[in-house]
């Protein structure tokens, strides 16, 4: 993908969620979107491009919070540090600062074609967090992501 194709993709990203601000958690505003069919083909494919650009913003959060959120869970020193609540506190200042695209994807959740990626942002918490290593099996991912999100510092 060259930059023009690059710059054409995140213009009609970012005019998806301008039209989506009014109603975030109703159907994506896929066929209002002048370009968003020659550029992404389907609404999944769509879907797709919100969901890695919430990840992208998602790491930049945990990078400012905790570091490289991979060096945390492979044992990196953290003394007197909340990884949880830094964890949460990152996630929640990126879904406060990007609420539209935070309610597009939750009422998009549950489309199959995001199930990949959503799996690799709890996979991103629950190392980030310390819950988890990056060796370890994704099995518990859901529950660290849940046990993420809802850590209140105390």
């Amino acid at each position: 993908m060259g930059w023009t194709e690059f710059h054409r993709r995140q213009d009609v990203l970012s005019a998806v969620l301008w039209q989506a601000r009014r109603n975030p958690r109703g159907p994506l505003p896929f066929a209002e979107v002048p370009g968003a069919a020659e550029v992404f083909g389907t609404e999944q494919e769509l879907l797709l491009a919100l969901q890695h650009k919430w990840n992208r913003l998602l790491s930049g959060y945990l990078c400012a919070a905790v570091g490289d959120p991979w060096e945390v869970g492979a044992g990196a020193v953290w003394r007197d540090v909340d990884l949880i609540g830094a964890v949460s506190a990152a996630w929640r200042s990126a879904a406060v600062d990007h609420p539209t695209l935070r309610a597009v994807l939750d009422a998009h959740g549950r489309a199959p074609v995001l199930t990949e990626l959503r799996e690799a942002e709890q996979r991103l918490l629950a190392v980030a967090s310390g819950l988890a290593g990056p060796a370890d099996p994704t099995g518990g991912a859901n529950a660290t992501y849940d046990a993420v999100l809802h850590h209140r510092a105390g």
